[in-house]
């Protein structure tokens, strides 16, 4: 038998966790002297022990080490634990590359600009929601107002409810700028369904993965905004993957006060094959 310090020294377990480990149930003391309360290990724990350290090294928490240890005999059910913390591990590991890509490529992005952090861009899943849909050509782009007026003239009467959130958009359809006669699309997510009317179309739109960066203030930013999103998409191999779009989540319907606008600015993106 060995006393607890001679097995935390031949088993390389602190006598703090060796304890920690009795409160568990995860390595309990072959016997426990009843006058001085000290804890006796037999040899035979070492292997244990040593099983323990092993789980804990590739990643397993205690709880799940306690449950391993019970069907430790069974070569199935080990293997099956084994390999579901691989899986897990190389999702981890796919994240971890993921953030050091993004590090790498904003770091790079500074040194040649350093007004590259003004605007932050993420990615994140647009779900799929109902919307009533307003698509035209339109002389120019601050002509995107006609669209919306359309929108409340023929819905004045159908007491659309607004979905929470509120995603209230406009999607521009043209492969590039245009001057003039551009396609534009509005869009706002409702919780209801209707009919359609002449011009307002209600359906169900799918969820799309976006690049986006959110601003505040005037409609002047855009441009900029755009180069920043564009920058990020590329550096991150990342491709573009439908029409760009902008989410307004104060909009001059809600206040007239430009600098209290805050916009969206969104693109479909797919991960590049590599």
């Amino acid at each position: 038998m060995l006393k607890i310090g001679d097995f935390s020294k031949l088993s390389r377990i602190s006598i703090r966790m060796l304890r920690h480990y009795d409160a568990l149930g995860l390595l309990v003391p072959k016997s426990i002297d009843t006058f001085n309360s000290y804890r006796y290990y037999n040899e035979e724990q070492l292997q244990i022990a040593a099983r323990i350290i092993a789980l804990k090294d590739m990643g397993f928490g205690l709880s799940t080490i306690s449950e391993i240890l019970m069907k430790y005999d069974d070569t199935k059910a080990l293997a099956e634990f084994l390999s579901i913390k691989k899986t897990e591990i190389e999702a981890q590991a796919e994240e971890t590359k993921h953030r050091l890509r993004l590090l790498e490529t904003t770091i790079s992005r500074l040194r040649k600009d350093d007004t590259a952090m003004n605007y932050n861009v993420v990615l994140k899943t647009l779900p799929e929601r109902y919307v009533a849909s307003v698509r035209k050509v339109i002389p120019s782009y601050d002509q995107e107002g006609l669209l919306w007026n359309t929108m409340m003239a023929e819905t004045s009467g159908m007491n659309l409810q607004p979905d929470d959130p509120c995603y209230s958009l406009a999607i521009f359809h043209d492969e590039d700028y245009k001057e003039q006669d551009v396609d534009v699309e509005i869009q706002i997510a409702l919780k209801d369904q209707h009919s359609n009317t002449e011009n307002v179309v209600f359906k169900s739109v799918p969820a799309i993965e976006i690049a986006s960066a959110i601003y505040k203030g005037s409609y002047d930013q855009i441009t900029e905004v755009n180069h920043v999103v564009a920058n990020w998409v590329n550096d991150n191999k990342y491709e573009f993957d439908g029409a760009m779009f902008c989410i307004y989540h104060v909009s001059p319907a809600q206040t007239p006060n430009a600098e209290e606008w805050v916009t969206e600015v969104c693109y479909p993106v797919k991960k590049q094959h590599e």
